[in-house]
């Protein structure tokens, strides 16, 4: 996979997402930048922070991706195996339903994941070392550009969805402690049930993850 890595850049997903609609880049590729000032959060906030951080994007082929994996479990699926990644660093990062990376009560970053044609693009956005609007860092001493080798080595294995599923539901009961988003409204998460898709049933609808 070709890796492009940038000084800075206002969005790692919308150069990402631009260059993959114009034809410029090709799937599969990641994008990486040490400073991000205008990057895409969930509910349309930004995500931006100074050098040191990790702002980075990767398009995927949809063909590519486990034949068990549902499109509305994709943000699941990329997020906990970057959890995965960073446990493995000795980082105690737990998934919030269903994108937020936490450190204990605190969030720490975010996955967003966007559709064009046949290709996922998932970004990823984490706070290694230096807190931004309030949030907490890691303190880690992994390097962006390690952290994002590290993390495509892992994807690269493609898991099935299953094994990944079968490891996120014990962990989503901490999810339980916190509130989401739908449609724009925020809503508690202590009587959500967590379908085998990633979905949820919520107040007696279902409620997807992809964003």
């Amino acid at each position: 996979m070709e890796i492009y890595s940038f000084k800075s850049l206002p969005s790692t997903q919308k150069y990402l997402l631009e260059k993959i609609k114009s034809g410029a880049l090709e799937a599969p590729a990641a994008v990486i930048a040490l400073e991000q000032n205008a990057g895409v959060g969930s509910r349309e906030n930004t995500w931006s922070g100074g050098e040191g951080n990790f702002f980075a994007s990767v398009a995927l082929f949809i063909d590519a991706l486990p034949k068990d994996l549902a499109l509305s479990s994709a943000s699941i699926y990329f997020s906990f195996i970057m959890k995965k990644v960073l446990n493995d660093l000795g980082e105690k990062v737990w998934l919030k339903w269903p994108n937020d990376f936490y450190l204990d009560q605190d969030k720490v970053g975010g996955t967003i994941t966007q559709k064009v044609n046949n290709i996922l693009i998932c970004g990823i956005g984490i706070n290694l070392k230096n807190n931004q609007y309030g949030f907490r860092a890691l303190k880690s001493d992994v390097s962006a550009e390690k952290l994002l080798k590290l993390y495509l080595e892992a994807l690269d294995k493609f898991p099935q969805w299953k094994h990944i599923f079968s490891e996120y539901q014990v962990e989503f009961e901490r999810s339980r402690e916190f509130s989401a988003y739908i449609e724009n409204c925020k809503k508690s998460l202590a009587g959500a049930t967590l379908c085998e898709d990633g979905s949820l049933i919520l107040e007696g609808k279902r409620v997807f993850s992809l964003r």
